[in-house]
């Protein structure tokens, strides 16, 4: 007798969520001077709530109250001051947890388990380790005087604009809102248009921290909002996540200014199974790496490389273990791969599919039945696919996994190093040697080994080429905010 999971729902009533939303300046929620949008469920279509489009005048009232509260208040205040607003922030994140995760869930469409387990306990853990590092900043950016001696310590730079993606929102707000805080800055900070709830429901833990009026600010809005943010006159510093194209206009509409700019964009990211690997523990790294939140990874694993020697037995496995995977509602506790988040990122994955198929690859997806109401795609495995295949060379942000192969170490280095991204890379081997050898010839900011997408607030992380550059976590993270 087979035995299945029974539903497990997590209740929406631990959120409670208001018809509309405006938006959070010097310390208020006020209304936009524009339109309205409608934040939708990817998993059921439904409308969850109406949030204001921010014009123009909108981002100027926005930047000036940061502008205010970071000459006022903000940047002259001791570090250890600072630090206890961030601590205040971290715990009442951890205390209001599980609203965070159920309010992630439903505006995203990224499982529960992922968002309860994941995502917001990270988003705790980075504003806990940069409150440690308010009081420090003198050892993060040290300056050194020409006889040897410690020079001043680093200042921060002002106003950060900051343009997060959907795929992470409370996660990419916690990376950049985090440091730039801990390093005497104000912000400014747009969220994705699809995904502004768990944002906005940040202003209300910035209210509930007594935080100065003005030191963070939300915005909500489209390109154009965003355009508008980047291009203000007052903002000192850029930080963006996101698309690739998006970074390179932000880049060139930054040349020329004096804004200091951080860019961590898209990426192809190989994961690299050689003969000698543990291969069951390969195949969950493969599984994590594509499929965790939907492929929906700016570092997801979407370029497997096999070793030929194992190929077949690698695909087996995994083919198998795709089956396992349970599609369906995001708020269902058992539920491994939730809703695609709009019905445009849906259509560019089928889009990029079907291109596969036509270019000759083999395309294999897991059997599951998809609910009739939203944005949803199978999992899904490429094979025969070669160097040409637009699926190899293409971000398709989906849980969507091109599996090529390789016979020798620089055969796959090769292989790997062939994109014009260098987000991440993952080797799975038992030889030491080998790691350590692969890690240095991959062009990725991040190389896992024997794991993949682990995340810690103590460790930087960004790209090179194509994915970026500057980065977030760590030490490293302070520096991006700091005047040296």
């Amino acid at each position: 007798m087979a035995f299945d999971y029974a539903p497990a729902p997590e209740s929406r009533a631990v959120v409670d969520l208001a018809s509309s939303y405006g938006l959070f300046i010097g310390g208020e929620f006020v209304d936009g001077s524009g339109s309205s949008f409608k934040s939708i469920s990817p998993a059921t279509e439904e409308v969850l709530a109406e949030v204001a489009e921010a014009t123009e005048a909108d981002a100027d009232k926005a930047v000036a109250a940061a502008r205010r509260a970071y000459a006022r208040t903000w940047s002259t205040m001791p570090g250890s001051e600072r630090a206890k607003y961030l601590y205040r922030i971290a715990r009442i994140i951890q205390e209001r947890s599980r609203e965070l995760a159920v309010l992630e869930s439903l505006d995203n469409g990224k499982p529960i388990r992922e968002a309860r387990d994941v995502d917001v306990p990270l988003v705790a853990a980075y504003f806990f380790y940069y409150a440690g590092w308010a009081d420090k900043l003198e050892y993060a950016a040290p300056s050194w005087q020409p006889d040897g001696s410690r020079g001043s310590a680093p200042a921060p730079l002002g106003v950060a604009a900051q343009v997060i993606p959907w795929n992470f929102p409370l996660l990419m707000l916690a990376w950049k809102v985090a440091p730039a805080l801990a390093c005497g800055n104000t912000v400014v900070l747009k969220p994705a248009e699809t995904t502004a709830l768990t944002a906005l429901f940040f202003g209300e833990i910035c209210q509930q921290a007594d935080l100065p009026p003005g030191v963070v600010n939300i915005i909500t809005g489209a390109g154009e909002t965003g355009r508008a943010l980047v291009a203000h006159p007052d903002v000192d510093k850029v930080a963006f996540t996101g698309s690739t194209e998006v970074g390179k206009e932000i880049a060139r509409a930054v040349a020329g200014t004096k804004k200091s700019l951080t860019l961590e964009l898209g990426g192809k990211a190989a994961n690299i199974v050689f003969d000698d690997a543990p291969i069951d523990q390969a195949v969950e790294g493969v599984v994590n790496g594509i499929f965790f939140n939907q492929g929906h990874v700016c570092c997801a694993g979407s370029r497997l490389l096999v070793q030929e020697s194992v190929f077949d037995d690698v695909m087996t496995r995994l083919k198998r273990r795709m089956k396992t995977l349970r599609v369906g509602d995001p708020l269902d506790k058992n539920t491994d791969v939730g809703a695609i988040n709009s019905p445009q990122q849906l259509a560019k994955i089928q889009e990029l599919t079907a291109v596969g198929e036509a270019e000759g690859a083999q395309r294999w997806s897991a059997p599951c039945d998809l609910p009739d109401r939203g944005y949803w795609f199978a999992p899904t495995v490429f094979t025969e696919v070669s160097q040409a295949h637009r699926i190899a060379r293409e971000e398709i942000f989906g849980p969507v996994l091109s599996v090529l192969t390789f016979r020798t170490p620089a055969e796959a280095v090769e292989k790997a190093n062939n994109t014009p991204f260098g987000l991440s890379a993952g080797v799975w081997t038992d030889k030491g040697s080998l790691i350590l050898w692969m890690a240095n010839q991959l062009r990725a900011g991040v190389v896992w080994a024997n794991t993949f997408n682990q995340f810690d607030p103590t460790s930087p992380f960004g790209g090179y080429k194509e994915s970026g550059y500057g980065r977030e976590g760590g030490r490293h993270g302070l520096e991006a905010y700091l005047a040296h």
